[in-house]
């Protein structure tokens, strides 16, 4: 089972535990992206083609699913006198780094008449794994209502995802970018929510500047800015991450012998890294089943201070048959094979509890500390969960 079934899974499991709407809403949500699958001759959207929305223009009209499972259109909107709406996602983390600004100005302005929806503008199929390694999700519509949930918005949350229509009118280059429409739904202002994504230290706030002048009946002192954040992920840019599934499949594994004191030197993680430990066989159908989960994993991560370890046990004369194995799944991470019979001296290395229970997983920080261990397969959520959890979500 691929990670990102069983993701969707847990999402929806998660969900599942509210109310019985919700659950209704959960079993909604997949509908956009299964409709995705079905739209295989669909017009793909390039970069190239989309135009930004020009001061003065007519805010386009949009009909999108919410992370409430309803539908939203511009009109239901025409209460505000003014109406802003910020193009943003689950995985970047510029968007990540402006959620909690966008949320209080949510709270700063809903009693003044102004509008503020967010729209995530990106196809799934066109993120790679090697552009979640800020998050713990990706921009599915599943995972929007559950970083929804996780930071409380309070804001509709609209997903663009399904074929881009919406997003490819108001042409937003980044995430987030912003456009700010008055009364009459003219573009008034368009670019950043203010100068700085390093969270506290913003001096301009280009966005409230040019709502508060919309409600004073003044001109926005800045009408247009340019804009910092991941780039948007058109549909075009699909055949992008087959070339990077292409590049991974030509990785190759190493497996080296290790004795049990090289484990407890692995267990004791005197890197910088974030260090995932596995311990697994080929004849253990758990540790099968959870391995092409712990690469993805690896895939993620690996350009950050994160790496992957893996500790087959298998009896060392099977070493051709591991390294087939991980072959199999180019697990280009450090590979180590026991090289010993003596299974009860890996048992006391490992230490920590451990019963010798198969698969079984460690997340160590850097001096040795375990954050997180998991006997049995991992869930790849809460895993990544954790891992995000210890690096971060923005830039420093």
């Amino acid at each position: 089972m691929s990670f990102f079934i069983q993701r969707c899974i847990l999402l929806i499991a998660v969900l599942a535990l509210t109310s019985d709407l919700q659950a209704q809403q959960a079993e909604q949500a997949s509908a956009p992206d299964k409709k995705i699958e079905k739209k295989k001759t669909e017009e793909l959207i390039y970069p190239e083609q989309v135009k930004t929305l020009k001061l003065g223009q007519s805010a386009p009209d949009f009909n999108l699913i919410g992370i409430d499972g309803k539908y939203h259109t511009l009109k239901d909107y025409d209460g505000a006198d003014v109406f802003v709406v910020i193009f943003t996602c689950n995985h970047c983390p510029t968007a990540q780094a402006y959620e909690d600004r966008i949320i209080k100005m949510v709270e700063d302005y809903k009693e003044k008449s102004v509008g503020i929806v967010a729209i995530s503008p990106n196809d799934p199929k066109a993120i790679s794994l090697a552009e979640l390694g800020y998050s713990d999700l990706s921009d599915s519509y599943i995972e929007m209502r559950v970083r929804a949930r996780q930071k409380g918005f309070n804001f509709p949350y609209l997903y663009d995802g399904l074929n881009q229509k919406a997003s490819a009118a108001y042409g937003p280059k980044t995430t987030p970018h912003v456009f700010v429409f008055n009364k009459q739904r003219k573009l008034c202002f368009v670019g950043r929510i203010d100068d700085s994504e390093k969270i506290g230290t913003a001096k301009v706030h280009d966005t409230r500047n040019a709502i508060n002048a919309l409600l004073a009946g003044k001109p926005v002192p800045v009408k247009e800015t340019s804009t910092i954040g991941c780039s948007i992920k058109w549909s075009g840019k699909r055949k992008y991450v087959k070339e990077q599934e292409d590049r991974w499949a030509k990785e190759t594994a190493t497996l080296k012998p290790i004795k049990a004191d090289g484990i407890q030197e692995i267990m004791a993680n005197r890197t910088k890294n974030l260090r995932l430990v596995n311990l697994w066989a080929t004849w253990c159908g758990p540790c099968i089943m959870e391995f092409p989960d712990l690469v993805d994993l690896h895939r993620i991560y690996r350009n950050r201070n994160f790496e992957l370890v893996t500790i087959s046990l298998d009896d060392p004369r099977a070493k051709e048959n591991v390294n087939i194995f991980l072959n199999k799944y180019n697990a280009s991470c450090s590979n180590y094979i026991y090289d010993s019979a003596d299974q009860y001296a890996v048992v006391e290395a490992i230490g920590n509890g451990w019963t010798g229970t198969m698969p079984q997983t460690f997340l160590i920080e850097p001096g040795g500390k375990i954050i997180y261990d998991r006997q049995g397969m991992i869930n790849p959520f809460r895993t990544s969960s954790k891992i995000i959890s210890f690096l971060g979500r923005y830039y420093q």
